[in-house]
This record gives structure tokens, sequence and C-alpha cells, in this order.
């Protein structure tokens, strides 16, 4: 098989434009407004079932990473100043685009000292403030492990906290350059343990093999997570990290057999799933 075939994407992997009057009132208020996801912005094949389901995702902190994750799209190098005023901005495109359900994410901000903690509790707050009928789940860097910036998060009680595991033990160092995965782990622990309600994701297709996949999704489980996402890795640029392997829908709900067996509550796991992926559903 030729280097073009082995990277040519299969049929299930090709996505319906999204319809529906509510993407459509959703879309008409983003553009009006001048509001940024990361459903449009990571051009995301769920967006328009998300949108009609009230589930948005927005990321805060800016768009400048300090880390340089072999998988991600997101621009790294010296971020800008933080917003004081973007916890507000956040809260108010939520109320906007009348969501239900708001996922919030970031950057990574190493060069914080507490890594965006406060920026995240106010646009938390902001949240519940503007939206009191609003649910959240915030997708969290690790804050380079220090407890007292998670302890921050702990403290502001989102419904769902979430943080990635993104790939196996022995791909980590080459994924995700600047993390560990006994440190994501950690987190995920002391965020348990805090009385949180947490989940976590995984990529498929970057070279891992079927027992390293359930080898982490025991210890996820071991660590108290209650969600769990699986879904394909796709390359976004020749830059990023080679696909290695298709991984078929068969092969997805093999593997979300296997986490209902381990315990997990909700195990979202097919080739177009992402992170925020029937986020309003793991409130429950």
């Amino acid at each position: 098989m030729s280097v073009k075939e082995r990277n040519r994407k299969p049929k299930w992997l090709k996505v319906k434009l999204p319809t529906g009057q509510a993407y459509k009132n959703v879309r008409g208020i983003t553009k009006s407004h001048n509001l940024h996801t990361i459903c449009e912005s990571g051009n995301c094949p769920n967006m328009g079932e998300c949108w009609g389901a009230g589930t948005a995702t927005f990321m805060i902190l800016g768009n400048i990473c300090t880390r340089s994750c072999g998988f991600c799209n997101v621009m790294t190098g010296r971020p800008l100043a933080v917003d004081i005023l973007e916890p507000l901005k956040v809260a108010r495109s939520v109320k906007l685009m009348n969501v239900k359900h708001a996922v919030i994410t970031s950057v990574d901000r190493d060069d914080l000292k507490d890594g965006g903690a406060s920026i995240w509790v106010e646009t938390i707050n902001a949240i519940r403030k503007q939206n009191p009928d609003t649910t959240m789940e915030t997708l969290i860097p690790d804050f380079k492990g220090k407890l007292k910036d998670i302890q921050q998060i702990i403290d502001a009680r989102p419904e769902v906290v979430s943080h990635n595991l993104e790939t196996v033990r022995s791909l980590t160092k080459k994924v995700r350059i600047q993390a560990k995965y006994d440190r994501s782990l950690d987190a995920l622990r002391y965020l348990h343990e805090g009385g949180i309600r947490t989940k976590s994701g995984i990529m498929l297709g970057l070279g891992e093999t079927e027992s390293e996949v359930i080898e982490s999704m025991k210890d996820l489980r071991n660590v108290g997570v209650k969600i769990l996402t699986l879904g394909q890795y796709l390359q976004p640029s020749k830059k990023h990290l080679p696909v290695i392997e298709f991984i078929s829908p068969d092969k997805f709900a093999y593997f979300k057999q296997v986490g209902l067996s381990l315990g997990f509550e909700h195990v979202e796991s097919s080739p177009l799933v992402r992170s925020s992926y029937h986020a309003e559903k793991h409130i429950k």
C-alpha cells in the first residue's frame, strides 16, 4: 500500500454539512456579534449537532499556547497579556447564544504564575451570574501539577471538570512534549478526591496498541474518572504528527464496551467524537 493510499481518509470520516434551525440561529448570532467558538475555529464535525442541543465550546486565555504538542493546531509562542474583561465577554456570548451547557477550554499558560487559574474562576463565576440556568464543563490544562491552582477549579465547582490524557503512556513524550502522563493522572485524581465529576479523552490512530488503550482506560478509572471520550486523530497539517492508522467504527464500538465494563458511566467512542461531544449528557 502506498503512503497516499494509507493516508486517504476512509468513508466513515466524511462529514455532512451542519443543518437545522437551531444551528442556523446560533450561527447567525455568532456572526452578527463577532463571537468566537472552538466549534467554528476548529471546524468540528459535530458542530451542528452540539449547537442544536444547546452546547457550545469557548476558549479562554487567548489563542497562543506556551506548549507545542505534536497533534494540536493552536499557535505556539509567547502569549499576549491576559484580557481581564474576557470572563465577562464569554459570559455575554453564552447569554447571547442561549447556551444551555457551556464547555470552556483554554490554551496552556505556563507563563502565568497560576497558569491562568484565576481567570478560569472569574469566567466560571461570570457565566453563572449572567446565566444561572446554564451548566458548565471546564476542559482544563494540568497547571503543571500545582495542586493549589487545581484547587481553585475545585472550589469554583463546575458541574464537570475534564482534562484530556490525549494518548497512551508510551506516546506521551512524542505527542504531548511538555506534558507528563502521570501528572495528568494525578491532576484527575486530585479533582476526583475533591468531589468533582471528572472526564478525560484519548485520541486513537497515533500508533498505540489495543492493549495500551485499555491500559490507559484502566488508569483513568483508577483515579476516579467517570466519563471517557475516544476519537480518531486527524493530522491538522503536514508539520503535525502523521496519522498512523484510521481506526474502524467497529473497533471504536469495541472500546466503548470495554470502557463500560470497566465502570465508566459514559463512553463516547467513534471516529468523529471530540472532547465536548454529547457534553450536555455528561452532567447527570
